[in-house]
C-alpha cells in the first residue's frame, strides 16, 4: 500500500497491527491511532504549529528529574490523571474517595512511631493530624502502612527545598494502631500554585488559567486484602476549592482545621502554643468487592 491521503492513512497504519500477537496492545494503538489522526483532522495544524507540539513535549521530558516528573503534572492539568482515577476507582458504597497522587510523592518515605513530629525543618502553625483507617464492612485496620506528605506553609514540598531544609520534611509513613487508629505531628499546610517554571506553566498561561491547588493533606493508605487507597483532605476555608489546578476536590474529602489553644493536647502532650487540629476517618474498599 502507498500513495496515502488524508481519508487513507489511518485504516493503513492500524493494518500494520494486524500482526501483534498482543490484543491488549493493538487495542490501545488502534484507539491511539484513530483519535490522534482524528484530532490532527480537526485542528488542522500548520507545520510550525506541529513542531512546536513536538518541541513542547520534549521540553516536558527534559525537565523531569527524581524529584520532579512534568509529564505527570500535564496529565493532572489536563483533567487526565482524575480521569484515569476514576476508571479505576468507580464509587462504591461507604469507601473513601480517591483522587490523584500527585508529582511530589517520594517512595520509601521514612517511617516514624505514632505521635511523632514529621515537620522537619519546615514551619508554620502545629497541626495535631488523628484519624483511623477501616474496612467497608466497619472493621478497624491495624497495621495498615500510611504514606502521608504535604506543603509548608509558604506552599513549598521538601522535595523543592532540600538544601534549605537539610532533608525530606512534612512527609513519613505510619502504621496504624490495633484499633485501626493513628496520630502525629506536622504543621498546617497552604495553598499553592504548581510549578510555572516548565511547559506546563506555559500551558496554563496560554489556557487562561491560574495554577492554584487549594491546601491539602497527600495519604496513600494500603493495607491486605484492600486496594491501595490514594487520596487528599482539603482546607474547607481555601479559597481554591472551586478552582484547583488539577480538579481534585470531592466534597468527601473537604474538612475543617480547628483552632486551639495552648494546653494539653489530645495525645496529652503540653502545648505552650496554640495549634490546630483535623481528623480523617478513612474506609478502603476490599479487593474482593471490587473484583465482583
Amino acid at each position: 500500500m502507498r500513495n496515502f491521503n488524508e481519508k487513507t492513512i489511518t485504516d493503513a497504519v492500524i493494518q500494520r497491527f494486524s500482526s501483534s500477537t498482543d490484543p491488549r496492545i493493538k487495542e490501545v494503538c488502534t484507539s491511539l491511532v484513530k483519535h490522534l489522526h482524528d484530532f490532527v483532522r480537526d485542528i488542522r495544524p500548520s507545520y510550525e504549529e506541529w513542531e512546536y507540539a513536538i518541541d513542547f513535549l520534549t521540553r516536558t521530558g527534559k525537565i523531569c528529574d527524581g524529584n520532579r516528573q512534568e509529564f505527570i503534572l500535564l496529565s493532572d492539568t489536563l483533567g487526565v490523571s482524575m480521569l484515569v482515577d476514576a476508571v479505576n476507582n468507580p464509587t462504591e458504597g461507604p469507601v473513601t474517595q480517591s483522587t490523584v497522587l500527585g508529582p511530589f510523592f517520594v517512595e520509601d518515605a521514612e517511617e516514624f512511631a505514632l505521635g511523632a513530629n514529621i515537620a522537619g525543618g519546615m514551619k508554620g502553625l502545629p497541626a495535631y493530624v488523628s484519624g483511623s483507617v477501616s474496612s467497608e464492612d466497619g472493621s478497624p485496620i491495624a497495621g495498615a502502612a500510611i504514606d502521608v506528605w504535604h506543603s509548608d506553609d509558604a506552599g513549598f514540598y521538601d522535595v523543592q527545598q532540600l538544601e534549605t531544609l537539610g532533608g525530606n520534611a512534612g512527609r513519613g509513613r505510619f502504621y496504624s494502631d490495633e484499633n485501626g487508629k493513628f496520630h502525629f505531628w506536622t504543621i498546617k499546610p497552604t495553598c499553592y500554585p504548581v510549578p510555572t517554571d516548565g511547559p506546563v506553566g506555559e500551558m496554563l498561561t496560554a489556557q487562561g488559567r491560574h495554577p492554584w491547588r487549594p491546601a491539602h493533606l497527600h495519604y496513600m493508605i494500603q493495607a491486605p486484602g484492600h486496594r491501595k487507597l490514594v487520596t487528599h483532605i482539603f482546607d474547607r476555608a481555601d479559597q481554591y476549592l472551586d478552582s484547583d489546578a488539577v480538579f481534585g476536590v470531592k466534597d468527601e474529602l473537604v474538612r475543617d482545621y480547628v483552632d486551639q489553644s495552648a494546653g494539653v493536647a489530645p495525645d496529652g502532650t503540653k502545648r505552650d502554643a496554640p495549634y490546630c487540629t483535623i481528623t480523617y476517618e478513612f474506609v478502603m474498599a476490599k479487593k474482593a468487592a471490587r473484583a465482583a
